[in-house]
């Protein structure tokens, strides 16, 4: 079967370095080991560079394939000298390749941390209902949330009558030898007897049953600020759940949720209303009390209103304490058609009617239209 050229499988020019080839070779073996690669040949390519990298790391070797080819070293040759496939890799580190490869593998490849170091604890999340008023104006709610915290008993260690584990020696983990076809190297895993404590207890503690933290219902009173909206969150530094081993407290996030008003709505800071008039207010004008976040104003309304027209009263809005500002207030008008009218009325009616309302130029251009489509 026909090879195929060494620099070609290393991807390093013939007249590479041996830093280049070195690093070309180790940059192949974390891709292509079979242990963490997924492709289906890698087990073949990973042969296939171990055997090109034993030949061009060695000078002597490299001279003869650069004279003669792979004919160099058939019948013998390379193949007579050490190791896996009868190539010699000796004189390879292969630490920080197997770091790279085993370091992130669970169970048997562990990082060796020990589970005795300080972590902090978990954020909790928890959902707020609040009134229109209540967000706008600020309020302060009590609230029952469950935390996981430290237990008072044991001061979080799980047990009492501490002493070092005899297994791990305080460690926390287990150095053991593993062999693989390159040799002998140290891996490190999680010691099973005090779970990477380093330590071991006497007696269990019957208040946490050895897990150093409780859950407890606690009370916790909240203050909401002024011009919270719906997705807003609020957040409360250390009340979430209890970290572990001296570690510090998660925070408790409060996202709020709020009911909207019968008449307000609201824009960001900005609060909206729309004011019913009739249509002799509208044609005539007036004034008119209007209510507000903060009483009620009253608003004139110019003669000749329409459907739609915005007053803004300026400072009527929302004052938000996150950001210092105020909004406004803009009043729309929306003028109502009485469906049901007396006698009197209707009579009024068609008799202004009959007056000289359209005048109006928009009504004067639409008449002209019309007999002009006709």
């Amino acid at each position: 079967m026909d090879k195929k050229d060494y620099y070609e499988v290393l991807g390093v020019s013939k007249n590479a370095s041996q830093d280049e080839i070195k690093s070309a070779f180790r940059k192949l073996a974390k891709k292509y080991h079979p242990d963490v690669s997924k492709e289906a040949d890698a087990e073949a390519k990973f042969k296939e560079i171990q055997e090109a990298y034993s030949v061009l790391s060695d000078e002597t070797k490299r001279q003869q394939y650069d004279q003669f080819g792979h004919a160099a070293f058939q019948g013998g040759g390379a193949g007579g000298a050490g190791g896996f496939g009868g190539f010699d890799f000796s004189g390879f580190d292969y630490g920080d390749i197997f770091d790279n490869i085993f370091g992130s593998f669970g169970g048997g490849f562990s990082s060796g941390r020990s589970s005795s170091r300080a972590r902090r604890g978990s954020d909790t999340l928890m959902q707020m209902k609040l009134s229109f008023e209540e967000a706008v104006f600020g309020c302060k709610k009590t609230i029952r949330v469950d935390v996981v915290e430290e237990c008072s008993e044991c001061d979080g260690k799980g047990g009492f009558g501490e002493t070092t584990c005899d297994k791990c020696h305080g460690s926390g983990t287990i150095t053991s030898e593993q062999h693989t076809i390159f040799g002998s190297f140290l891996s490190k895993t999680t010691c099973t007897k005090c779970g990477g404590a380093g330590k071991t207890y006497d007696r269990t503690c019957s208040h946490c049953h050895g897990k150093g933290s409780v859950k407890n219902n606690k009370e916790i009173e909240v203050k909401v600020p002024a011009g919270v909206d719906t997705g807003t969150r609020l957040k409360l530094s250390g009340k979430g759940s209890a970290g572990a081993n001296g570690g510090p407290n998660g925070d408790l996030y409060i996202e709020f949720n709020v009911a909207e008003h019968e008449f307000f709505v609201r824009d960001e800071n900005d609060i909206y209303i729309e004011a019913p008039i009739t249509i002799t207010e509208a044609v005539l004008g007036c004034k008119k009390e209007i209510p507000t976040l903060y009483g009620n104003v009253t608003l004139t309304i110019p003669a000749g209103s329409e459907s739609g027209d915005k007053h803004r009263i300026k400072g009527k809005g929302i004052n938000n304490e996150a950001t210092r500002r105020k909004g406004d207030m803009y009043i729309v008008l929306k003028i109502v058609t009485p469906k049901k009218l007396t006698k009197e009325q209707k009579r009024l009616l068609e008799e202004l009617n009959e007056t000289n309302l359209a005048d109006d130029n928009d009504i004067k251009n639409f008449t002209r239209f019309v007999r002009e489509n006709d």
